[in-house]
């Protein structure tokens, strides 16, 4: 049995939903960079998390843009599961006793973040089109982009920790 098509009104609310998780997720894990970047004992891991936040300011900067742009306000309302992630699995209040551990997670879980970024951007690209916001869907190419780039570049920064190829 399919379910029936959404309206305008809940595609609208759709998107809003998903941009409001994405953003309130990038900035709680800003929020939280520069204790990675203490936490972090590999060198080439604290230079990409600086990077990294560069990008996330990039990033929140492009979606305040299309908040101004379709006329809506953040909102931090529903519960993020980004947030959770950052909070529980980074264990940031936790001290541990093997760096090889701390870094480890810093790059998984980052990587598993981006993941989550990738599908959301992904979604929001097809909402915006549905929409016919293009100028929000060209902004949401440049998030997908730089969240690619950066699952890319925790990936190199593991093998190289690693010492694989």
């Amino acid at each position: 049995m399919l379910a029936t098509q959404p309206n305008m009104a809940q595609f609208n609310k759709l998107f809003l939903h998903n941009l409001n998780r994405l953003y309130f997720g990038k900035t709680y894990l800003a929020g939280k960079i520069k204790d990675l970047v203490e936490l972090a004992s590999f060198n080439s891991l604290k230079l990409a998390l600086e990077e990294f936040a560069d990008d996330l300011k990039k990033q929140t900067d492009r979606m305040e843009l299309i908040y101004t742009i379709i006329n809506e306000k953040p909102s931090d309302a529903n519960c993020n599961p980004i947030k959770a992630i950052v909070r529980d699995n980074f264990c940031l209040d936790e001290k541990q006793d093997m760096p090889v551990l701390v870094d480890s997670d810093i790059m998984l879980y980052l990587q598993m973040l981006e993941h989550i970024n990738i599908t959301a951007c992904h979604m929001l690209k097809l909402l915006a089109d549905k929409l016919e916001h293009p100028e929000v869907k060209q902004l949401l190419i440049e998030c997908f982009d730089e969240a690619v780039d950066n699952d890319g570049l925790f990936a190199l920064i593991a093998k190289e920790y690693l010492g694989v190829e």
